[in-house]
């Protein structure tokens, strides 16, 4: 996916050749930072977001005492590796396989389920535009270049993995004759744990909250839930046969694309949502029209992919996937480039009849004159060039992804509004005041430690008392006043805590005890904000180009590939 674009696509140049020259984002001179959403949003979604803020500030130092209490080498590597179970890239390097080896209602129902997850939570994301923790206190341990710059309400993950276990689980239970004693209940421990693991490493790894993971388990089960009690009638409608049908729910995919919100940042959860779609639509027309070939088989559901291990053999059907995936790569080395290439014209011929449908952070068709060789920009399947890189970065997880500070736009408008609260409380602290539109005050400062023999006598009856912070308490206190602190850290450098400077009681309490003038606001804005992750630009044609290139790829896993198999000689003997 693209690096957080923190200025809306209007502000970025109109190009002037292939290549297209990004200046600096341009801050909003004269405004305060914490009326950033509150000038982006509606005023429902922001006094939503508003309603909800207070509870990621009151976690986060509860989180960093947790992280910081279990943290070792091992468990970072362990949950920085198994987080890659819960992404959709994961799901997606299986599903075809899924297809091509018969087990078509399984492949289904977890294209529908993780669709679902995928486009619900990214929807609740851009909604609500909630941040995750802020760091520091806490570090983020992540692979994932793309995950740290999305919004961390709710959590994809826990949604995905819950969603496939409860999922599987259910599966096992239908027919518990089938599996020996153990293996009945070995396997439904072992997708419990796998929930649970995915769900507990998001908030080690700091990249979310107790409420950004309770709400997306809650999705994903609702998922499950949901797809078990109508998958009867939706099969029954995707293979009526008829046109109308099918060009339906192709329609209605297309407008869940179209009724997305427009988030106050540019995160890339949108991007996600267009691609899991296109899927969606790509299995539907392909298992609709493959049905309908009489090479498929109609149990346990139609458009099933005749296969038998026995039969076809191990070294076939290694060929068959292997053949597969190229003709995946291949499909996606070709079709985007070309249709980068073919859909700008297209564009501006819209945009001219004002038929055409902008984005915020997309830049339009009549901005520039072609698109650049992107990378990086998709975080589902990566091209072939870029795998050998991603392998190679698996070999150090630690190294690469802890991180401490703001990573993307929203961390950086949260550290900002922190600050600014911290300031507020500090100048009204001799008579209580506290400004209207706040809603949340933090713990009170930690005590000072008893200094004189006498009181630390006394202390253990003072601490019993519960006049004295327990040790857990000061820590909590610390982490309190950790937040919004501390500088800029890039996302490759290998640090597990803040400098002593920013984590002490030193010289970064004084920020906290002034206001600062509209100029000094924005000078320490864009401090910040220069220290991100510079944007690229994001073109309007991207979003129709992502649809059909995973529509093509859904197409090839259920249709495309399963009749290439036959007609070079890797069916199932006697069925071509």
């Amino acid at each position: 996916m693209c690096p957080q674009h923190n200025a809306p696509a209007s502000e970025v140049p109109a190009s002037k050749g292939p290549m297209q020259p990004l200046r600096e984002p341009r801050l909003d001179a004269g405004n305060k930072h914490h009326d950033h959403y509150a000038r982006r949003l509606p005023s429902w979604r922001n006094a939503l977001r508003n309603r909800l803020i207070p509870i990621v500030r009151w976690e986060t130092p509860w989180l960093a005492y947790m992280q910081d209490t279990l943290r070792s080498p091992a468990l970072d590597a362990y949950f920085a590796y198994t987080a890659n179970l819960g992404t959709h890239t994961f799901f997606m390097i299986f599903l075809p396989i899924q297809f091509w080896c018969g087990y078509t209602s399984v492949g289904r129902a977890t294209v529908f389920m993780l669709a679902a997850g995928v486009y619900l939570t990214g929807f609740l994301k851009d909604l609500v535009c909630l941040p995750r923790p802020l760091s520091p206190p806490l570090a983020r341990i992540s692979m994932s270049g793309s995950a740290a710059l999305e919004y961390g309400f709710p959590s994809s993950h826990s949604a995905n993995a819950v969603s496939v276990a409860f999922y599987a689980i259910y599966t096992i239970r239908q027919s518990p004759e089938a599996y020996h004693p153990y293996v009945y209940i070995g396997s439904q421990a072992l997708f419990y744990f796998y929930a649970l693991s995915i769900i507990f490493g998001r908030l080690y790894c700091g990249m979310h909250g107790f409420l950004d993971v309770l709400v997306g388990s809650t999705i994903g089960a609702m998922i499950t839930a949901f797809y078990l009690a109508y998958i009867d009638w939706l099969e029954s409608w995707i293979f009526s046969g008829t046109y109308t049908d099918i060009f339906v729910a192709t329609l209605v995919a297309c407008i869940m694309i179209r009724i997305n919100p427009e988030p106050a940042d540019d995160c890339p959860c949108f991007d996600d949502s267009v691609s899991f779609l296109g899927v969606v639509i790509g299995i539907n027309l392909g298992a609709w029209h493959y049905a309908q070939t009489g090479l498929a088989l109609d149990t346990p559901i139609p458009s099933t992919v005749p296969f038998d291990l026995g039969e076809i053999g191990l070294l076939k059907t290694t060929i068959r996937i292997v053949l597969g995936v190229v003709m995946i790569f291949m499909w996606r080395a070709t079709a985007k480039p070309a249709l980068l290439k073919m859909l700008p014209p297209f564009f501006r011929l819209l945009e001219q009849a004002r038929l055409n449908l902008p984005r915020a952070f997309f830049l339009n068709a009549s901005k520039y004159t072609s698109v650049p060789t992107l990378h990086g920009d998709d975080n589902l399947i990566p091209s072939a060039s870029e795998l050998p890189h991603k392998i190679m970065n698996l070999a150090h997880p630690r190294k690469r992804s802890v991180s401490v500070g703001p990573q993307s736009a929203a961390d950086a408008y949260e550290t900002l509004a922190y600050r600014n609260r911290r300031r507020r409380e500090s100048v009204s602290s001799l008579d209580g005041a506290i400004a209207e539109d706040d809603s949340w005050t933090p713990s009170s400062r930690p005590h000072a430690k008893p200094q004189t023999p006498a009181l630390e006598k006394a202390e253990p009856d003072l601490l019993g008392a519960g006049l004295l912070p327990t040790p857990m308490q000061s820590r909590i206190h610390s982490y309190e006043h950790m937040m919004g602190t501390g500088p800029v850290y890039p996302s490759e450098k290998n640090a597990t805590t803040p400098p002593d400077s920013d984590t002490g009681e030193g010289g970064d309490t004084l920020q906290f005890t002034q206001t600062l003038t509209d100029e000094e606001n924005e000078t320490e804005k864009r401090e910040i904000f220069m220290k991100l992750m510079k944007p690229r630009v994001r073109y309007d044609v991207e979003v129709v180009t992502k649809l059909i290139v995973y529509t093509g790829i859904a197409w090839l896993a259920v249709e495309g590939n399963p009749l290439l198999f036959e007609l070079v000689g890797l069916g199932m003997p006697g069925q071509a």
